[in-house]
């Protein structure tokens, strides 16, 4: 499996096999972000097929009360495997370690996400990968257009999990042991 940044030309096969919900064009306005400097859009490739994908936001959670307790430290943020027959098969593991280690690359020693508060399968991975709670909980806000072109207005309850990143080793030395 390969994970990479978003490329302009994977939009359309984005699209094709991960499309936006409703009239969203998540996929774009997340290239877009990328474009800007604002987040990396990672992917992940089965070959010629994307299956799954996340983004690190470098400026940090949206949530101010989140983003007050930890600043300057960035987040993974929607982490998605499709179609759901291909989750439970380390897809979304690797996105995760493929996150880390570009934040290690950049120099950052830490990195957070949000879980809702209803998704227990995602929360149990988090902390199995060492992510740790915060004990910091806020409102999930966001909105979505569906398929009528009807905006709704979601706030899910979650919370914020961290994992500090060990340094990243120089290059052409072993890491310790």
């Amino acid at each position: 499996m390969d994970i990479r940044p978003c490329r302009e030309t994977d939009l359309e096969l984005l699209e094709t096999h991960m499309p936006s919900p409703g009239q969203t064009h998540r996929n774009a306005m997340r290239f877009d972000r990328q474009q800007e400097g604002l987040t990396t859009f990672l992917i992940a490739w089965s070959g010629e097929i994307p299956v799954g994908t996340a983004q690190i936001l470098w400026q940090g959670c949206a949530a101010p009360e989140i983003n007050q307790c930890f600043p300057a430290c960035p987040e993974l943020n929607g982490l998605g495997v499709w179609p759901p027959e291909r989750r439970s098969h380390g897809i979304g593991t690797a996105i995760i370690h493929a996150a880390e280690a570009h934040l290690q690359r950049r120099g950052y020693r830490r990195i957070g996400l949000g879980v809702d508060d209803a998704n227990h399968r995602a929360a149990a991975l988090y902390l199995r990968l060492g992510y740790q709670e915060t004990g910091c909980h806020y409102l999930d806000r966001y909105h979505y257009i569906d398929d009528h072109r009807t905006r709704h207005e979601v706030a899910d309850p979650a919370r914020f999990l961290i994992k500090q990143l060990p340094a990243a080793p120089i290059r052409g030395t072993a890491p310790a042991e």
